[in-house]
């Protein structure tokens, strides 16, 4: 895995006027927000106040009820974004640095096991990972965002499961994906460790 290096672009998320629904549910209405370049914007709410909605619609999974999100600094938005939800993904037979080379193979990366150093699970490298801990992982997903780094992050409940080792390494992520100019957006439901640049409170 070849050094970080800033982003040139700028990248940038602008959410203007934004209303996210559920059926007949409103859960978002006139949102309006902006993360610039090396922004860390948390965002609150309680269980089902409409944060992981509002990440899906960032990402492009959800289409707003009304109002308008732009993202910029990029050619191709789809190609913008690294979208880590609460669930691992994780394949139970497959090994740890299985799940890592296809990561790497999938994002068009070239080394990988340098990710598996960047967050501690080179000794547990050839074990399934079914047999990992809970923060294992969730440690193991968050590789990803290292295999192949784009710049914008969107996290959902990234700390999920992670134990203060875990915790702290993630805080170090996020704090050089945004010293580098990178974006992240995460939904949390407590302080990560990292100071944000601002909080969206939803609910």
């Amino acid at each position: 895995m070849s050094a970080a290096r800033p982003f040139p672009d700028k990248p940038a998320v602008r959410v203007e006027a934004l209303a996210l629904s559920r059926g007949a549910r409103v859960l978002v209405e006139d949102l309006s927000f902006t993360a610039q370049a090396g922004a860390f914007v948390e965002i609150r709410g309680a269980n089902g106040a409409g944060k992981t909605s509002l990440l899906r619609a960032i990402a492009g999974f959800l289409r707003p009820r009304s109002g308008r999100i732009a993202i910029e600094g990029a050619e191709e938005p789809s190609l913008a974004f690294q979208y880590l939800g609460h669930q691992n993904g994780l394949k139970g037979a497959a090994s740890v640095r299985a799940h890592v080379r296809y990561w790497a193979a999938l994002f068009g990366a070239g080394e990988s096991d340098a990710a598996l150093e960047r967050l501690a699970l080179t000794r547990q490298a050839d074990l399934p990972a079914r047999v990992l801990s809970q923060g294992q992982a969730r440690r193991l997903a968050l590789t990803r965002l290292v295999i192949a780094p784009r710049p914008i992050w969107l996290l959902d409940e990234p700390a999920s499961g992670l134990d203060d080792d875990g915790r702290a390494l993630l805080a170090a992520l996020i704090a050089a994906h945004c010293a580098l100019g990178g974006v992240v957006l995460a939904a949390v439901h407590s302080a990560i460790g990292v100071t944000p640049t601002q909080s969206v409170t939803l609910g």
